[in-house]
């Protein structure tokens, strides 16, 4: 009755948190990457260069990876609930203040303050994950919600082209109506985080009592069991393969906002649209890599198989990259961005459960912090190094190049972390 029990807990919990947790990852995601269709319009109005725009883009991540540790240190002590809620509402406010921004040195300090508000949400999502999914499921349930990322593009892109359409209107610039009215939404949802989100199923009144217990029994065992794992923040800070991880994980970044950012602008110079034709187009890569995310983390949980479920997509993506340096035209370069996304979203779901079985307890905020902070260092590289290059060479193509490479070696270095055993679905 205990594994009857055990599904039906874990059912009900992709049913309730799941859904919300993606939806709350959209706009924290939209947030991050709506700067690169501002660039449609804010570049030329401010007299922004490539590489301005890319320092001003990238530094979010600087002041994100200060503030990542210490965040979630805080979220494990004070409950996700309010902490989350925290990081929404001030980032929300601060996202729709982007419509202020005036000159260089305001565009970098209010990304800057922008990622200084976000730091710690989703490793703490991740964490707070950890609390209530069972690690046989972990992957896809990573998945699901990290699908989100995606699903921004998807649907960001042709939202804030159309915001970018209302250009002029009331005195204010499109792209400003754009930070104003996708800005706002965020701190609403921090609002309603208070009311939604329980801190673990002991507290949930949504499962029976036989359920709590039975899933309470399940990650309690499976922290009990986690043999080398850390279990303190100290030991987490010092894990080595946690080090080593936190590199692998450096790649994600450097070619997710490197294309988030760039992506926009990439397209222009292969099709002069509109700005919601740009948009449209724009999603077509990201719908892919939803594909290729929950079909590569439903393989690696029925199979049990994470570092070369990561490896495999992170060769697939460097590959589509450098290839599209190479290609001219809308149809080729959009088909090499859309497989380059494939391979770099299916790394998600199996990357992050892998690291988390190497932490437990509240050395497992500490570790999931530590992975994204020093990852998300690659946040700045990848967009500047693209803004750099570009304004060198005139040319996007170095810049996928480097990426390119960049995502392969990261998706090789994974291959020296030892095996875990993370469940078999």
């Amino acid at each position: 009755m205990t594994d009857i029990h055990l599904t039906a807990a874990a059912s009900k919990v992709r049913r309730r948190l799941v859904p919300f947790l993606f939806l709350c990852y959209i706009f924290a995601y939209l947030d991050r990457i709506n700067v690169g269709f501002a660039a449609l319009q804010m570049n030329a109005a401010l007299g922004f260069s490539a590489e301005v725009y890319g320092f001003g883009a990238g530094i979010f991540f600087l002041s994100y990876t200060a503030f990542e540790v210490p965040s979630n240190i805080i979220l494990a002590r004070v409950g996700a609930r309010r902490w989350i809620a925290r990081i929404m509402i001030t980032w929300g406010v601060i996202s729709a203040g982007m419509m202020l921004v005036r000159d260089a040195p305001t565009f970098y300090g209010m990304r800057f303050l922008l990622g200084a508000a976000e730091a710690g949400f989703f490793p703490g999502i991740i964490y707070y994950l950890t609390r209530w999914v069972p690690a046989r499921e972990r992957a896809r349930t990573v998945a699901s919600f990290m699908t989100a990322v995606v699903t921004a593009g998807i649907i960001g892109g042709p939202v804030s082209g159309a915001l970018l359409s209302l250009d002029g209107l009331g005195g204010f610039a499109g792209w400003q109506w754009m930070f104003l009215l996708e800005g706002i939404p965020a701190a609403v949802m921090g609002v309603v985080v208070l009311r939604v989100l329980d801190e673990s199923p002991a507290e949930a009144a949504w499962l029976t009592p036989a359920e709590r217990a039975a899933l309470t029994a399940r990650l309690a065992e499976e922290a009990s069991a986690g043999g080398d794992g850390a279990h303190a923040v100290g030991e987490a800070l010092r894990h080595r393969w946690l080090w080593v991880l936190a590199l692998v994980y450096f790649v994600v970044p450097v070619t997710l906002y490197a294309f988030g950012f760039f992506l926009p602008q990439i397209l222009l110079a292969a099709f002069t649209g509109t700005p919601f034709q740009i948009g449209v187009l724009s999603a077509l890569p990201y719908l892919a890599g939803a594909a290729g995310m929950v079909a590569t983390s439903r393989h690696s949980d029925r199979t049990g198989e994470r570092r070369w479920h990561v490896a495999a997509a992170g060769a697939v993506g460097g590959v589509a990259l450098v290839g599209a340096a190479f290609v001219h035209g809308l149809v080729p370069s959009l088909a090499l961005l859309s497989i380059a996304m494939l391979g770099l979203a299916s790394m998600f779901g199996p990357f992050w459960t892998l690291a988390t079985s190497f932490v437990t307890g509240e050395g497992a905020a500490a570790g999931i912090a530590l992975i994204n902070a020093v990852g998300n260092i690659g946040g700045f590289v990848g967009p500047y190094a693209i803004g750099a290059l570009h304004d060198r060479t005139e040319s996007f193509s170095a810049g996928l190049i480097l990426v390119g490479f960049v995502l392969l070696a990261g998706g090789a270095l994974v291959l020296v972390v030892p095996d875990r055993d993370v469940g078999r679905g």
